[in-house]
């Protein structure tokens, strides 16, 4: 997944910000918390992070191309960095994504998801 394509299908998600920021990562927000960053690259792909269940962070952490998220996996949180595309394709990392979007979502206060509108649950 391109650079572009990653924010693509992140801006097609609903209720969704962009910012570049942490020494030029783009960060994708829902109700200003973070589902999803990219950026870090060794290569011509983004690595992207995002935010998982506890079961799918045990799995996919022992997966080639995949490792525990620097410094928020660090800190006890479950978010998964994609390096390569060795053990998840493109489509498994946007249902990944997806998921993402969810899980931070579902974390808002009622308040801030009715100020968002309609959001997957």
């Amino acid at each position: 997944m391109t650079l572009d394509e990653y924010n693509g299908f992140c801006a097609s998600l609903p209720a969704t910000t962009h910012v570049v920021q942490w020494g030029g990562a783009h960060v994708w927000k829902v109700g200003g918390k973070v589902f999803a960053i990219a950026g870090w690259d060794e290569g011509k792909l983004p690595f992207v992070t995002f935010k998982c269940s506890d079961m799918a962070f045990e799995i996919l952490k022992e997966q080639p191309g995949l490792r525990p998220a620097p410094y928020l996996a660090s800190r006890g949180m479950s978010w998964i960095q994609r390096q390569t595309a060795e053990s998840m394709d493109d489509e498994s990392l946007k249902a990944y994504l997806r998921e993402s979007h969810r899980l931070v979502a579902l974390k808002l206060t009622r308040k801030a998801r009715l100020a968002l509108g309609p959001l997957p649950v």
